[in-house]
């Protein structure tokens, strides 16, 4: 018998509803999420339109004039009841970064509200193996988790109204690449030169949920070169053995 809370079937208008597995950002929610999500797309059910994984739940949008929700829900608790998360793997990451100065206007703020120095946030926060639990909010945006707790952060009061593509940031708990210039209340502690998101690519988005992503720091004098490689398509961030 499964030892998972039932989860919870919400509507979301005339044209989607959300299967909702748990309330926090948890590795094991995060992969039974990504295991339906799998599932449902392989069974190519009638009336279902596309599927939106995130953190905790599933988003499916689907054709009012074809969908059986009942049908649904019954098929999809069968689902559940069989998951298998461990055939859910995604892929491992190197990512560079340049951290602090122009590229993470916030690190010495950040090592300073926990009595560190600006290389210690640094070895902190590349130390970690963080897992992308969902892409979203705009294009290539990747929220990750992982980040070490002695570095987490409150969001900032006053966010800023805009931030560039690329940023590497912190909020509270979470970790972000941001897949576009905008505005952020995030703590920037560097940028990456690697491009999460371009249209022209196949696939247009380069990392998914169920990866995993470590950084790399790196020095300044690398971006324009590394930066002018990912501008011609180079993926810059490398895949590793996981």
């Amino acid at each position: 018998m499964s030892t998972h809370p039932e989860p919870l079937y919400l509507d979301a208008g005339d044209a989607a509803l959300v299967i909702e597995f748990g309330d926090g950002i948890d590795a094991e929610i995060n992969a039974r999420v990504l295991a339906l999500d799998a599932t449902i797309l392989a069974a190519n059910i009638s009336g279902v339109v596309e599927t939106v994984p995130t953190y905790r739940s599933l988003m499916v949008q689907v054709d009012p004039l074809t969908f059986d929700y009942d049908a649904f829900v019954k098929q999809t608790r069968a689902m559940i009841a069989a998951l298998d998360v461990k055939g859910i793997k995604g892929r491992r990451w190197r990512v560079p970064v340049v951290y602090g100065g122009e590229f993470g206007i916030d690190l010495e703020d950040v090592a300073a509200r926990h009595n560190m120095t600006p290389n210690e946030v640094i070895t902190r926060h590349s130390d970690a193996v963080y897992r992308v639990y969902m892409i979203g909010f705009m294009p290539g945006y990747t929220y990750l988790g992982g980040l070490d707790p002695k570095i987490m952060t409150p969001r900032r009061l006053d966010p800023r109204a805009m931030t560039p593509a690329g940023t590497v940031s912190i909020g509270g708990i979470q970790a972000l690449i941001a897949g576009c210039a905008m505005p952020s209340g995030w703590h920037l502690l560097g940028r990456s030169p690697a491009i999460t998101f371009m249209a022209a690519r196949e696939p247009a988005t380069l990392f998914h949920p169920g990866d995993e992503l470590v950084f790399v720091p790196t020095d300044a004098s690398k971006w324009d070169a590394l930066a002018k490689r990912a501008e011609a398509g180079e993926l810059i961030a490398e895949e590793i053995p996981a």
